[in-house]
């Protein structure tokens, strides 16, 4: 996962994660986003349709969840550099 490399909505790696992997993700972004506004306390998985979770935050696609996390992790390490 990179900042740099955003992941798409159609990603074959996609499939690989859990809906515990994905609902991880979710918490994490909840709690590191916190300090720069992402909040997101509705977001949550649906179910698995083709292989794939669905998040349910407005439309977004896990792709977003992981884009989003990428982010901020880069963020962070680019701030502790300074």
């Amino acid at each position: 996962m990179s900042a740099l490399q955003p992941v798409e909505p159609a990603d074959p790696g996609i499939r690989l994660l859990t809906e515990r992997q994905v609902a991880e993700m979710i918490e994490e972004l909840r709690s590191e986003g916190r300090e720069f506004g992402v909040l997101l306390p509705s977001a949550t998985t649906h179910s698995v349709v083709d292989g794939r979770v669905l998040v349910t935050f407005g439309n977004g696609p896990t792709s977003t969840v992981i884009n989003l996390l990428a982010l901020l992790r880069e963020f962070k390490r680019e701030r502790g550099r300074q």
